[in-house]
């Protein structure tokens, strides 16, 4: 029987031993290929997977040892899906710690106000690690494709810094930044001016687009508004070149004629009174504050200084000699 307990010592030694060596690997930094190994986990990915996928990535490691590591440790149904990306210093803990938390390695893609939905798309096209989901569909089927079919895209989408994960669909960031407008809409539409001459959020959305194109001076947002809230109350029209440089679309060359002022479309607010049938760009949350709350004026005119602001008019008389002064330097 002795040849029997020697043989459990042993066994019981060898394990401990193994035991030992597993626990001092855990906490050893892993070898990597490079200085930044970077992994894509798709949702539902197998813990052996996600194993061999680091290992491909640049970690070098045998792929069994971090697999066991995974499945043994209890957590390996915790890991979440993401972009994950390690440096020098990484552990086979650390790196699951990493996943089950989620710490994820983050893209990001700006988009700025008074930027067109066709700017927008453009930008999304070009950001990093973004799947391209929407690049063949129209205006149209995006808008069905995102929940709001039948709505004309421009001006839908908020103007931000969008972060996503590496690998993330286009159409996600897009629902997010519709989803951040309609919110500021709403809140904009919530602490309106009661006295204002527009009847709808939407028409209040359309006159921000075209705050955010005039203004050159963030401090006369409010004052540019007044002069539009004024001009809709008394039935004036708008006048504002910027929608109908939109009409225009590509056709606009970067020089604006007399003969695009006279030429009718949806968006001329030279021969159409009101507001254009949507937005012309993407405003920001001041141009849609200034939109609802104008600042107390009775301008109904403005002329650009040259220097980014404005010079503003209660009169044509007053306007015309601004315009003499600041545009033909008369």
């Amino acid at each position: 029987m002795k040849w029997l307990w020697r043989l459990v010592l042993l066994v019981l030694l060898v394990g401990a031993a193994a035991a030992g060596g597993a626990a001092w690997w855990l906490n050893q930094p892993l070898a990597l290929s490079d200085e930044t190994v970077e992994l894509s986990i798709e949702q539902g990915e197998l813990p052996r997977d996600i194993a061999q996928g680091w290992v491909k990535a640049g970690v070098q490691a045998p792929p069994w040892a971090l697999y066991q590591w995974f499945r043994w440790s209890g957590d390996a149904k915790r890991i979440r899906a993401g972009s994950y990306e390690i440096g020098a210093g990484t552990t086979p803990r650390t790196l699951l710690e990493k996943m089950v938390r989620g710490d994820e390695t983050l893209a990001t893609v700006r988009l700025i106000e008074g930027w067109t939905f066709r700017q927008f798309r453009a930008e999304l096209a070009k950001a990093e690690a973004l799947k391209p989901t929407t690049a063949g569909m129209t205006d149209a089927q995006l808008m069905e494709a995102i929940g709001s079919p039948g709505l004309a895209p421009e001006g839908r989408f908020y103007p931000d810094t969008y972060a996503y994960s590496k690998g993330s669909a286009d159409l996600a960031v897009l629902k997010r930044a519709h989803r951040a407008m309609k919110q500021r809409i709403d809140e904009a539409w919530a602490a309106r001016a009661p006295d204002l001459p527009l009847r709808t959020p939407d028409e209040a959305l359309i006159l921000a687009s075209i705050i955010e194109k005039e203004t050159g001076a963030a401090a006369e947002r409010a004052r540019i508004a007044a002069v539009f809230v004024n001009r809709l109350r008394i039935g004036m029209p708008l006048q504002t070149d910027p929608t109908v440089i939109y009409g225009l679309g590509e056709a606009f060359d970067g020089n604006l004629r007399k003969r695009d002022l006279q030429a009718d479309t949806p968006f001329n607010t030279y021969t159409r009174p009101g507001l254009p049938p949507t937005p012309i760009a993407m405003p920001g949350s001041a141009s849609l504050r200034a939109a609802v709350r104008p600042e107390p004026s009775k301008a109904l005119y403005f002329v650009a200084r040259g220097d980014g602001t404005s010079a503003f008019s209660e009169t044509l008389a007053e306007h015309n000699r601004a315009v003499n002064k600041y545009q033909r330097g008369r």
